[in-house]
């Protein structure tokens, strides 16, 4: 089996595998040599990525981003034929989307898989992440050995869609608990109190949880190197309430909790951890 990946650094992939890597936009030398030290072909474009392996991993920006993957030139669809291939999508895109991919490679004969991934770039090293899988089950099935080495679990929830809606609720979550805690801890400090000494009770408390505590810690000691994205957890609200919309479901929080981290990107703050949230909260 031959296989595409798109990731910061290569996971721990089987070595009875061939990695093939195909970088959107520009790919910087030595990143690509890395990447061929430990066995990956380079390829020029999607189509040829597509055309040399059995099952196809894509992850990259955001919903436009996929679908030029797809789409585009030199795309997914140029190959003459998909048949016998399959397409495992891992961008966070939204349901439209996702349907969208799959009528396109379907209707060239491929199996298409929707693969939404929660978890933080160190889990991404580590092999750690939680995978959220829907579409086709026998390419979910025979996706088992990668994912087992990419993540801790992987889930199969039914039909194209439900991935990415589950990916959309587990992010209003999280960012709304990061914009709680982000006003807390400026609250805190408004009031004189030792925000160290909020989170050790925070610790203790059936509210504690290990992220918040991690990105508590960032925000006092104002440590912003990037695990999660600022401009990702943005990205993905505005998914949310996309969905929310969609469903005529209201997402009032969701929506001020977009409104911060906007805020927050404006600061200057977009790649930077979601932790940089608290800036916004602070000032």
């Amino acid at each position: 089996m031959r296989i595409k990946l798109n990731f910061h650094k290569i996971p721990r992939i089987p070595a009875k595998y061939r990695l093939l890597l195909y970088n959107k936009g520009v790919c910087i030398s030595s990143q690509c040599k890395d990447f061929e030290k430990v066995g990956a072909t380079i390829a020029v474009t999607p189509c040829d990525v597509v055309e040399e392996a059995d099952i196809t991993f894509s992850c990259v920006a955001d919903p436009q981003a996929a679908k030029e993957m797809v789409f585009g030139n030199c795309g997914v669809l140029h190959c003459p034929s998909l048949e016998g291939k399959g397409y495992v999508e891992m961008t966070s895109i939204d349901a439209d989307t996702s349907h969208d991919i799959v009528e396109a490679i379907s209707g060239k004969g491929g199996r298409y898989l929707e693969a939404q991934i929660q978890g933080s770039k160190t889990q991404a090293e580590e092999g750690t992440l939680i995978i959220l899988a829907a579409g086709d089950r026998t390419l979910f099935d025979d996706c088992q050995s990668c994912f087992k080495a990419m993540s801790k679990n992987s889930f199969y929830l039914g039909e194209i869609g439900n991935a990415s809606k589950m990916n959309s609720v587990l992010q209003v979550v999280g960012g709304v608990s990061l914009a709680a805690l982000a006003e807390g801890l400026a609250l805190a400090d408004r009031a004189g109190l030792s925000q160290a000494d909020l989170l050790d009770v925070l610790a203790l408390t059936p509210l504690a949880s290990p992220h918040l505590i991690l990105k508590g810690r960032a925000m006092i000691e104002s440590s912003y190197s990037t695990h999660q994205p600022l401009t990702h957890m943005q990205k993905d609200l505005k998914l949310a309430l996309g969905l929310g919309d969609a469903l005529e479901q209201s997402l009032p929080l969701t929506a001020t909790t977009n409104e911060i981290f906007k805020h927050a990107k404006r600061l200057g703050y977009a790649n930077h951890d979601v932790a940089a949230v608290y800036i916004r909260a602070r000032f």
